[in-house]
This record gives C-alpha cells, structure tokens and sequence, in this order.
C-alpha cells in the first residue's frame, strides 16, 4: 500500500497582488510628486494665496488624496511584510499591524477633511 502524500498550496500568487499594489501605489505618488513639482517651479512665487487657489481646484484635493491613499496602502504592505519577516510573536505583530493601520487611516481621513 503506497502513501499519499497531500502537498499543500498556499497560493502561487499570493504576493502578486501585494507587488502589484507597491508599484501601483508607487506610481501614482510619482505622477502626483510631479505634478506639483511642475505647479512649484511653474515660476509663479508661491505665496499662502496662491497655494490655497491651488487648492480650491478640486482636481488638486482629488489628486493629493488620491496621493495619500496610495501612501496609506504603500505604507501598509510595506510594513505589514516588515512585521511579518521580523516580529514573530503573534500578539506584538498583530498590536503593531493594527496600530499601523489604524494610523493610516486616521491620517488618511484627516487629510480628506482638511482638504475639504
């Protein structure tokens, strides 16, 4: 009698989606890294007036979010892949996963309502 032997998978693109979603995030804080850099050096002096017309287009809130949402996410599969190579008690990993998440999103959230 021969014995089976079960392999288990745990998923062959289990990073995929995280990968994908650093370069994503990645890209879009360079186009936005950009953009702002072009309005900087636009030769306009940026004075407080300037800098808050700036940001009474709404296409500038919609882009800074969007910036600081994709931080939010860059940050979050950064450092959860960090904690989870380097903090082996569960307990501390978890604390120190939510403490990061819920930073982000509270970072995140105040920045929506500063911009609006």
């Amino acid at each position: 009698m021969e014995a089976v032997v079960e392999r288990v998978v745990t998923g062959a693109h289990y990073g995929l989606r995280d990968w994908l979603a650093q370069r994503i995030t990645a890209a879009i804080m360079a186009v936005y890294t950009v953009i702002l850099l072009v309005v900087l050096v636009g030769g306009v002096p940026i004075t407080y007036p300037v800098w808050k017309d700036l940001f009474t287009q709404g296409w500038m809130r919609v882009a800074t979010l969007l910036f600081a949402a994709s931080l939010a996410w860059h940050a979050w599969v950064g450092m959860r892949d960090i904690l989870m190579d380097y903090v082996k008690p569960v307990g501390a990993r978890l604390t120190l996963e939510v403490a990061v998440l819920l930073a982000s999103v509270a970072l995140t959230a105040w920045l929506g309502w500063k911009l609006w």
